[in-house]
């Protein structure tokens, strides 16, 4: 037998040997194929998010003032409507009842003050201390105002309340206005809703009849 002769079966080891090395080599090639790819589409996502992100902060920064503006103004209609509608119903209803009714701004729904912003009370002052006493006086009518892009005044002969008489709904002697002054740099609206002795209750916006909020 020739020496140099190679056994079958060492031969056919050899080949699966190198066949299954020829496999992991091809299989850690993969592999790795799909790790660099997935990192690949990894990094990408995070530069489109950063993208996605500064693209949302520039249209923000250029919405919020306009956004502001309109809330301003809605909130300056808001309260037009507020005080003109309450001065409405206590000329109405100091009349038809015949009886004497107040109105007033106050921050704790009791105390009086000229210069408050939170509510706005209609009541009858049965005790006649010029504020509302829940014990006491009966409450007709009470508006939520909160402004946040103003500040709100009662201006009527000095005093801090309006008096709605019974006898004929007017508010004599008390003639005046509430004004709304804007505390906000995104707010323009200044205007006056004044009411004259007679129960005329008028509009008037910072153009036609200066407001004096500065």
């Amino acid at each position: 037998m020739n020496q140099s002769s190679q056994n079958p079966a060492t031969t056919s080891i050899g080949c699966h040997h190198k066949l299954n090395t020829a496999k992991t080599v091809v299989i850690n090639d993969t592999y790795f194929t799909r790790v660099s790819h997935l990192k690949k589409q990894k990094a990408f996502t995070l530069i489109e998010l950063i993208i996605t992100i500064a693209i949302i902060a520039i249209i923000a920064a250029i919405a919020t003032p306009y956004i502001i503006t309109q809330l301003a103004a809605a909130e300056a209609k808001r309260m037009r409507y507020s005080i003109s509608n309450t001065l409405s119903l206590a000329k109405a209803e100091s009349l038809i009842r015949r009886q004497n009714l107040l109105v007033c701004l106050s921050d704790d729904s009791s105390t009086c003050d000229k210069n408050s912003n939170s509510v706005l009370l209609l009541f009858a002052d049965n005790d006649d201390n010029k504020n509302f006493d829940a014990d006491v006086d009966l409450l007709l009518n009470v508006q939520e105002l909160n402004p946040k892009y103003a500040t709100l005044h009662l201006r009527a002969s000095g005093r801090n309340h309006i008096k709605f008489f019974g006898d004929t709904g007017m508010p004599r002697g008390h003639f005046g206005h509430i004004k709304y002054c804007p505390s906000s740099t995104y707010n323009n609206a200044k205007y006056q809703v004044s009411f004259s002795q007679v129960g005329i209750i008028r509009y008037k916006p910072n153009s036609s009849h200066p407001t004096d909020c500065d």
